[in-house]
């Protein structure tokens, strides 16, 4: 029996992973849940899978959320120093880390320093403080192990060699709802066709990133960290199909990849369960139905975001963390209307020309540059 603590559990990666606790009671167990400002859904989860403390970030909804869960034994917390208590609950084997954005990196290094392994589906954590997080798991012998497909089914290939034997990483990118597109046909995008992913049911967030390619430069910082491998071995490979999820290509050039459906149920389970795989239910791949599959270069003057991402990751330090910032709020001015789709990639580049970095790398660094995007994008909208 496993204890889970998840936090974002009424985004899309949470609620998947509920529904594989729901369906094997017997292996896993909740200890906590976290979300930002959900109250009705994250009372549904409290009265269903009866956890010893729930978290909403949300001051206001927190105060709602434990007044109407007061019949049940549930504790209520609020902020992010109830997000860090709820990750130090006894007993905690894993905590599922899904919060979308850099609020998920505090509680990570704090559920780290309680000695609980990671199921990381949140991409900043380690595109803006990758070197601490990664450091700090090895001194603390935890393990930090993937949730997105494409680094889960790296991951599950990578066990088909040893250390040192790996040559390159293809991290497989589906091109989103614009492939083949050129920047002409993306003067007028609106944010329900940006929302329109031909393969992948996910969030808002990254959902926009998908489709304007910043998502797959998050994910190339992110297996930097993971598989301590260096940005140019690092190679996109459009697959629009996505069904293979990514490859590994070894000293020898034997490629190893993973297959299957995209259903994100499968690597989040896998990760919850790694080494051993047990039954999941669904559809399974028929590669007689499929026919076919098809592999194109990233297209990285049209979707500029990418080519932007590569610069921030080689340049290091907390260009990154501008990057990831400034995309941030662009991508939330995108979604208001506020701004068009292809301002975003202009926004990040202008931040990353003309933020003047601090000196260190440590969290406050991170957040100050955080803090320094986030006001950049917000001056040059007003």
């Amino acid at each position: 029996m496993k204890n889970i603590t998840i936090l974002g559990s009424t985004g899309s990666i949470g609620e998947q992973t509920l529904d594989i606790v729901r369906n094997n009671k017997d292996l896993f167990t909740i200890r906590a849940l976290a979300a930002n400002k959900s109250t009705e859904r994250i009372e549904e989860q409290i009265r269903e899978f009866k956890p010893e403390t729930a978290v909403l970030y949300d001051e206001e909804a927190a105060a709602a959320l434990k007044e109407s869960v007061k019949d049940t034994p549930c504790r209520v917390l609020s902020g992010m120093e109830g997000l860090k208590e709820a990750v130090h609950l006894p007993e905690t084997d894993i905590v599922v880390g899904a919060m979308v954005g850099m609020i998920g990196i505090e509680p990570t290094i704090e559920a780290i320093n309680a000695g609980c392994d990671i199921a990381l589906a949140n991409k900043e954590t380690l595109v803006c403080a990758g070197h601490i997080i990664m450091d700090l798991a090895k001194q603390k012998n935890v393990r930090i192990i993937p949730v997105d497909s494409e680094h889960s089914a790296i991951y599950q290939s990578l066990r088909a060699g040893k250390d040192g034997e790996l040559e390159k990483i293809l991290l497989t990118a589906s091109g989103g709802p614009f492939l083949g597109k050129k920047r002409e046909d993306l003067k007028n995008i609106t944010l329900k066709d940006a929302l329109k992913h031909p393969n992948w049911d996910m969030g808002v967030k990254v959902t926009i990133d998908s489709a304007s390619l910043v998502n797959k430069g998050l994910e190339v910082m992110e297996a930097h960290w993971l598989f301590n491998v260096d940005i140019d071995d690092i190679e996109v490979v459009v697959h629009p199909q996505s069904i293979i999820h990514s490859m590994v290509q070894f000293k020898d050039g034997a490629v190893i990849a993973q297959l299957g459906v995209p259903d994100m149920h499968l690597p989040i389970q896998y990760a919850l369960t790694q080494p051993d795989r047990i039954p999941l239910p669904g559809k399974r791949l028929d590669l007689f139905e499929l026919r076919e599959m098809t592999f194109f270069r990233p297209d990285t003057e049209t979707f500029k975001g990418l080519a932007l991402a590569m610069k921030a990751a080689k340049k290091g330090g907390l260009m990154p963390t501008v990057f990831n910032a400034a995309n941030e709020a662009a991508v939330k001015a995108f979604a208001e209307d506020r701004t068009g789709f292809l301002d975003i990639p202009e926004l990040i580049e202008d931040a990353m020309e003309n933020i003047k970095l601090p000196s260190g790398t440590g969290i406050d660094d991170i957040m100050q540059a955080k803090d320094e995007a986030y006001g950049f994008v917000k001056g040059k909208l007003s």
